[in-house]
């Protein structure tokens, strides 16, 4: 069975709400692990990749907030 072949009916979440809580949660694992890759430039005192790496962070850290508003809006609307 493919993804692209569920519906809901086995899992109880259709698709698309299913996407957007795996989007959430990617964004947020990304997250943590850039934390680390931050850390081990830090260490090798390469700014330059740490400031590449925070950026990517904050934009984890966004989509994930961005995720989480609308899974938000769409569970408290029924």
């Amino acid at each position: 069975m493919t993804s692209g072949t569920e519906t809901g009916d086995v899992t109880g979440t259709r698709d698309k709400d299913y996407d957007l809580i795996w989007f959430v949660e990617a964004c947020l694992s990304n997250a943590l692990r850039l934390e680390q890759y931050i850390q081990d430039a830090e260490r090798d005192k390469d700014n330059e990749v740490v400031d590449l790496f925070r950026k990517a962070q904050a934009d984890s850290r966004k989509g994930a907030e961005l995720g989480k508003q609308l899974l938000r809006s769409r569970l408290d609307g029924g």
